[in-house]
């Protein structure tokens, strides 16, 4: 997942137009991925990047070299904060992982300069995250119980309606909820796969508790369905949903 949001990122920045000069607060910045974006394009004042992973700030702090970034230990319930507030406080594919998502934007306000924007971006993992989508359709058709760590099913928020009402309900105005799409291109059926064998996620995870039979039929399901191009190249969107809002 590493390497779409990495493209995901500057495509976000951008969508956000914060003004220039800002500082900002990346919340579950993981890698660094979305911190990187903001000192590429934004022209930040500081960009502060927390997450509760000690291993994530470790690898985000010698990756990502820039006079107007930092890294910080601390997630929702310990944020950072900073005299005057934060003039973006904005979160990239973390949202839907926080246990108390309302709890969660609350808490981004407390830490928002007046004027400033709060925001967030996550995979639409019940529809146009294609590669997943149909990595999970597949499981469904062969086994059922994958229902029950389908993130279509399990992260209900990451969609329109519900984003807009999450950030409408915790006071902000001008709130505006709207697609993001980045292409994900595979050149062959075991570049799209082997990812599924190893690494965090549910769908690793979940291909890694089959068995050998299981796995084979999930493998072969997949490679029979997968829509290809001429050259056998597998070309899918991976759609996203970025909100913003402003801060009274």
């Amino acid at each position: 997942m590493g390497r779409w949001s990495r493209e995901l990122a500057p495509r976000f920045v951008e969508w956000l137009e914060v003004p220039e000069d800002a500082h900002w607060l990346d919340v579950g910045c993981g890698t660094g991925a979305l911190t990187a974006a903001i000192c590429g394009l934004a022209n930040p004042a500081s960009v502060v990047g927390c997450d509760p992973a000690e291993t994530y700030i470790q690898y985000a702090r010698t990756h990502w070299s820039s006079e107007c970034a930092s890294f910080e230990i601390g997630g929702t319930g310990s944020l950072p904060s900073r005299h005057g507030g934060f003039g973006s406080v904005t979160s990239l594919l973390a949202l839907n992982f926080f246990p108390d998502p309302d709890r969660s934007i609350s808490e981004m306000k407390d830490v928002t300069a007046t004027d400033g924007t709060i925001s967030s971006c996550v995979w639409d993992y019940s529809d146009r995250m294609e590669f997943l989508r149909l990595f999970w359709d597949a499981a469904l058709r062969v086994d059922p119980k994958a229902a029950e760590l389908d993130e279509g099913s399990r992260f209900p928020i990451c969609e329109p309606n519900d984003l807009t009402s999450l950030f409408r309900e915790a006071g902000l105005r001008s709130v505006r909820c709207e697609p993001l799409d980045i292409a994900t291109d595979f050149a062959s059926f075991d570049e799209y796969w082997k990812p599924f064998l190893g690494g965090p996620g549910p769908a690793p995870s979940y291909v890694a508790s089959l068995d050998g039979e299981a796995r084979t039929a999930l493998q072969n399901h997949l490679d029979e369905t997968l829509p290809r191009d001429s050259d056998g190249s597998i070309r899918l969107i991976a759609g996203a949903w970025a909100v913003r809002g402003r801060v009274d």
